[in-house]
C-alpha cells in the first residue's frame, strides 16, 4: 500500500473565505483522504494546533490563523471510498432547491450526513462524488441518520459562515413531524430540559436530561390524534444532538421507531403497523440567503411514513 504521508508537519494560513468555519470541517476540506477518525484524534492529542495553541474541532477559524498540521498518512486514490449506486441514484432525484449559493437535500433516512464512527461514506462525500465539479460543497447543519427531510449545503464559504450566525442566533425556523406514542396533552406546548451527551461502554452515543446539561428547549404543537398515537410538529429552538429524542422521551411520549429512546409501547405499536423506521422528518425550514432574500423550504414525508399514518387513520 503507497504511504501518502507528507513527510514534514505543514503550517497552513487561513484566508478571508475561510474564517468563520469549524476547525474540523477546514481540516476535512483541506486534508482530504485523511480519516475523520484520524484528524479527531491528533486534535484531541494537540498535535494540530492553531496559533501554536491546543484548541478544540469547533473551534472557529479567523483569518489569518496559523494551522499546524502533523504528517498524517492519506488514503491512496484507491482506497478513498465509493458511495454505493443505489444512494447515489436516490441523492439525485432528492434535491429540493439548489442555486449557485446553496444546495437544499431531502435527506433519505438511514443516509448519515457524513463518514465516520465506522461509517466509510455519507450523504456529503456522496454529493462530492456525484458533483466533482463543485469545489465546494460543507454541511450547514446535520441530521441524525435515521431522520428524513431538509438538509442544507453551502457551495461558497460565504454562506456556510453566514448560515452558521444565523443559526447561533436562532435566525433559522426548523420544523420537524414526529410521530410520538400515546395521547399528547394538547396543553404541554413545550419541553425545556437540559441534555448532556453520554457514551456507554459499548461505544454508543446517547443523551439525557441532566442538572449538568446544557439548555435545551424544544417547542411542540398538535398536528393529528391517531389510534395510539400522535403527530407533532416539534421547534427545536435550541440545537442540541438528538434534542426532540429526548425531550419527547422526557416528557412521557417517545417517538415511534427510535431504537434508542423509544418504550415498550411504542415497539408494540410499531410491529402493528409495519413502521420500521424512526418516525422524524425535518419538513420545513426558513432562513434568509444573501442576495436571494427570505427562502421558505418544505420536503414532503416520505411514503412509507404517510403510509403508516394511513394506517392509523383507518
Amino acid at each position: 500500500m503507497p504511504d501518502q504521508r507528507p513527510s514534514a508537519v505543514q503550517y497552513l494560513t487561513v484566508d478571508v473565505d475561510d474564517s468563520g468555519q469549524r476547525l474540523d470541517n477546514f481540516l476535512m476540506r483541506s486534508l482530504k483522504g485523511v480519516p475523520k477518525t484520524r484528524l479527531y484524534r491528533a486534535l484531541r492529542k494537540g498535535e494540530i494546533r492553531v496559533n501554536k495553541g491546543r484548541v478544540k474541532a469547533d473551534y472557529r477559524l479567523v483569518a489569518g490563523d496559523s494551522v499546524r498540521i502533523p504528517p498524517l498518512r492519506q488514503r491512496a486514490p484507491s482506497e478513498i471510498p465509493t458511495i454505493p449506486r443505489y444512494w447515489a441514484g436516490l441523492l439525485k432525484t432528492r434535491i429540493i432547491y439548489e442555486d449557485g449559493d446553496l444546495l437544499v437535500i431531502n435527506k433519505p433516512s438511514g443516509l448519515a450526513v457524513h463518514g465516520g464512527s465506522g461509517l466509510s461514506f455519507g450523504l456529503i462525500e456522496g454529493l462530492r462524488q456525484l458533483r466533482p465539479e463543485d469545489r465546494y460543497l460543507e454541511l450547514v447543519h446535520r441530521l441524525d441518520r435515521d431522520t428524513s427531510g431538509l438538509i442544507l449545503i453551502a457551495r461558497r464559504p460565504a454562506i456556510l459562515r453566514e448560515l452558521h450566525r444565523q443559526l447561533r442566533e436562532d435566525q433559522v425556523d426548523k420544523r420537524y413531524l414526529a410521530l410520538v406514542s400515546g395521547d399528547w396533552p394538547r396543553s404541554r406546548r413545550s419541553v425545556e430540559a437540559p441534555l448532556e451527551k453520554n457514551v456507554l461502554k459499548s461505544g454508543e452515543r446517547m443523551v439525557r436530561v441532566s442538572r449538568e446539561g446544557k439548555r435545551a428547549v424544544t417547542e411542540f404543537a398538535v398536528v393529528e390524534r391517531l389510534k395510539g398515537a400522535t403527530l407533532l410538529e416539534a421547534k427545536p429552538v435550541t440545537g442540541r444532538t438528538h434534542q426532540i429524542r429526548v425531550h419527547a422521551q422526557f416528557a412521557g411520549y417517545p417517538l415511534l421507531g427510535d431504537d434508542k429512546y423509544g418504550d415498550e409501547r411504542g415497539e408494540a405499536l410499531c410491529r402493528e403497523v409495519g413502521l420500521k423506521r424512526l418516525f422524524l422528518h425535518a419538513r420545513s425550514l426558513r432562513f434568509a440567503l444573501p442576495g436571494t432574500g427570505t427562502l421558505e423550504l418544505q420536503a414532503p414525508l416520505d411514503h412509507d411514513l404517510e403510509n403508516i399514518l394511513e394506517k392509523l387513520r383507518k
